[in-house]
């Protein structure tokens, strides 16, 4: 059939083949590339069998919209239609999840002789960073001299509630990878009150200094008139907000609420909102 028929032209689906498996091959290039630290974590591994399953498969359902809308503005291969989103962000999960077994077992940390729940348990955990990293190798691993895209035309027409997206899948990722380490109740262990007020204090600076005054590639420029103040409570502020809920369902997944008093879990959701927020604000210049 003809072209004009409405057939697609041969030439055109093997440019979209190729294309896709160029995308997959980042894809699997990216997440083990993010996920690696992680991969190499002992808590992590323990994390896999140990942790609820409830919270687990809450955290791996949860995490479906965040790939799919990451996708959207930062996919591993061009998208036109959220159909087609959907399906990569599922892709995306699928090869965290291929990525994180292969290296597991690459290391012995997963065999055949162990109970398939731990094994399943220690993959499904590692493939969360796994898929961000699947997500984003385009962007940040890609052909830099590659045409602008549908999703950098989107990013750069992204309105607040997408920044506000931004900053919670940047939280989420480098919270993940740090909420898991015994260091992080330790820190909050050694904290006082001072140090927990000067903790919020520098999280707030270095989220605002990240994205508004130390000039990084992809930083913002406040618009004409507008007061710094305002962009400092409808970003900043907001942003460290968003740090510190995510901080905090982070640690209740990890099961650190039930492991400490309250007093002691806040401090330490404070000390886990330091990367947190860095992630928020490193994320509106990344994505």
């Amino acid at each position: 059939m003809s072209e004009r028929g409405g057939a697609v032209p041969l030439d055109a689906i093997r440019k979209r083949n190729r294309e896709f498996l160029t995308g997959l091959a980042r894809a699997f290039g990216g997440a083990i590339f993010f996920a690696l630290p992680l991969l190499m974590t002992m808590e992590m591994w323990s994390l896999g069998f140990s942790m609820h399953p409830a919270r687990l498969a809450l955290f791996l359902v949860l995490m479906i919209p965040v790939l799919i809308v990451l996708d959207y503005y930062a996919g591993f291969r061009e998208t036109a239609s959220w159909i087609e989103d959907a399906v990569d962000g599922v892709t995306a999960y699928g090869v965290g999840f291929v990525a994180s077994a292969a290296i597991l077992l690459l290391f012995n940390v997963i065999d055949h002789s162990m109970p398939a729940g731990e094994i399943v348990g220690k993959v499904a955990l590692q493939a969360i960073p796994a898929s961000f990293g699947a997500m984003l190798a385009n962007s940040q691993l890609g052909n830099a001299n590659q045409r602008e895209g549908p999703e950098e035309r989107r990013k750069r027409n992204a309105g607040y509630p997408a920044e506000l997206f931004f900053m919670a899948a940047g939280a989420t990722f480098l919270a993940f990878n740090v909420a898991p380490t015994e260091e992080m109740i330790l820190i909050a262990f050694k904290l006082t009150g001072w140090h927990a007020v000067a903790l919020i204090v520098v999280s707030l600076l270095l989220m605002h200094a990240f994205v508004y005054a130390v000039d990084f590639r992809g930083a913002r420029s406040a618009p004409e008139g507008t007061p710094w103040w305002s962009l400092f409570l409808r970003y900043t502020v907001v942003g460290y907000a968003i740090s510190l809920l995510i901080s905090a369902y982070v640690l209740w997944t990890f099961g650190r609420y039930h492991e400490t008093a309250l007093p002691m879990f806040v401090l330490t959701m404070l000390v886990l909102a330091f990367p947190a927020s860095i992630g928020a604000a490193a994320a509106r210049l990344i994505l």
